[in-house]
């Protein structure tokens, strides 16, 4: 991402209810498939901002990893340096299973090759250690903010899983998050799709605006509670995957 989409990201993520409600499910997925222990050691990769990564340090340790010097411009105003890592190359600068947990928010969408970092999560893992991922879902939604967020895809349920081998990791959930949302973010990427090939100008995108509190308080709540549901959804928004490495 460039400059201005961090500022943007900075901006609004800690109350807007995509943000907020994303990392709410995913700390509320690690509680329910490893709760994690004080020793534990988790590494945020593309930790962006930070904030998930610093809602996490009191539960275990926590390590941030990311390639853009924006961010690690902001990671490093918020954490020790020990804790903050840059790639070496294509590598993260750990060594073999010394991590109990990695998350990857809405990252494996940047990188051309993402099956090369999943490999590189069950390498960094120790066996039982937990993956908990999120990327954006269904190639219908493409619009301009995922070529302003420089994203290479969206997923499927099925590309995502196919990421996570049953040989190497055991699936414990894979499922389309923010479900409710679907219908009205069609609608508007697809008007913003024929809008700008005409040449119209838009205003902020509705991803960095905020609601109001109530109904920003409202989408959180069923953002929330629909992702902890067993049921198999067939489209969504967001794909959440939790895998345990074999």
């Amino acid at each position: 991402m460039n400059a201005e989409e961090y500022q943007n990201l900075e901006r609004v993520e800690r109350t807007h209810w995509y943000y907020a409600g994303k990392r709410e499910l995913v700390r509320g997925w690690i509680r329910r498939a490893r709760p994690p222990r004080l020793d534990d050691v988790l590494l945020d990769c593309g930790a962006g901002t930070g904030v998930f990564a610093k809602e996490m340090e009191a539960a275990c340790r926590v390590l941030v990893l990311d390639d853009h010097e924006e961010a690690l411009r902001m990671l490093r105003r918020r954490f020790r340096p020990d804790q903050v890592l840059s790639l070496a190359g294509d590598q993260v600068p750990l060594p073999d299973g010394s991590l109990d947990y990695v998350t990857a928010l809405d990252v494996l969408e940047h990188v051309p090759d993402d099956a090369a970092v999943v490999r590189d999560f069950h390498r960094l893992l120790k066996p039982d250690g937990l993956a908990v991922v999120t990327v954006p879902a269904s190639m219908a939604l493409w619009s301009d903010w995922d070529e302003a967020l420089h994203h290479y895809r969206r997923y499927s349920r099925g590309q995502l899983c196919d990421l996570f081998p049953a040989g190497q990791w055991e699936l414990i959930h894979a499922n389309y998050t923010n479900v409710v949302a679907y219908p009205a973010v069609w609608l508007v990427r697809k008007w913003r799709r024929r809008t700008v090939r005409r040449g119209a100008k838009h205003g902020p995108r509705t991803e960095d605006r905020e609601p109001a509190p109530w109904l920003n308080r409202l989408l959180q709540q069923i953002f929330v509670a629909s992702a902890f549901w067993r049921m198999p959804f067939p489209f969504g928004v967001s794909l959440l995957l939790v895998a345990r490495r074999r």
